[in-house]
């Protein structure tokens, strides 16, 4: 037997699908950290903005608090029940602020002036020498 038929054995092949998809996964987190790490952290902060740098430090802790987690689960321990949980929604709470911040800025602004010279034109005012002729012209209109 070969090397692969003995770990096709060690567990249930309805679950295959999805080792085989993990196995891609952690694939892909490894290609990830590999491409952060390659950057130093001073040199990547130096071109990003204060908004973009707390961004990437939230998705940073995510993902570090997010493979504790795995790993807890994978060694038979609840995470749900260990510190970690808070973490992750203490974290989660900060990535919902940063977003807002985001939202707000990307929100169109109301140009007041603008706004009011719009409504002003777009309204009918009458003005009496108007009226006067309008009235005038369908009086001379019916007669005929």
């Amino acid at each position: 037997m070969s090397e692969d038929d003995n770990n096709m054995e060690e567990y249930p092949t309805e679950i295959h699908d999805y080792l085989a998809a993990f196995e891609k996964s952690l694939g892909s987190v490894d290609e990830m950290l590999k491409t952060m790490m390659s950057v130093s952290r001073s040199e990547l902060l130096q071109k990003l903005d204060p908004l973009e740098q707390a961004k990437l430090d939230l998705v940073s802790v995510y993902t570090l608090n997010s493979m504790f987690w795995v790993y807890l689960a994978t060694q038979g321990i609840n995470p749900k029940d260990h510190p970690v949980k808070q973490e992750l929604e203490r974290i989660r709470t900060y990535m919902n602020k940063v977003k807002e911040i985001t939202d707000k800025k990307k929100a169109s602004k109301l140009d007041k002036g603008a706004a009011s010279r719009f409504v002003k034109n777009a309204l009918w005012e009458p003005n009496t020498e108007n009226e006067h002729t309008s009235k005038t012209s369908t009086k001379g209109k019916k007669r005929q």
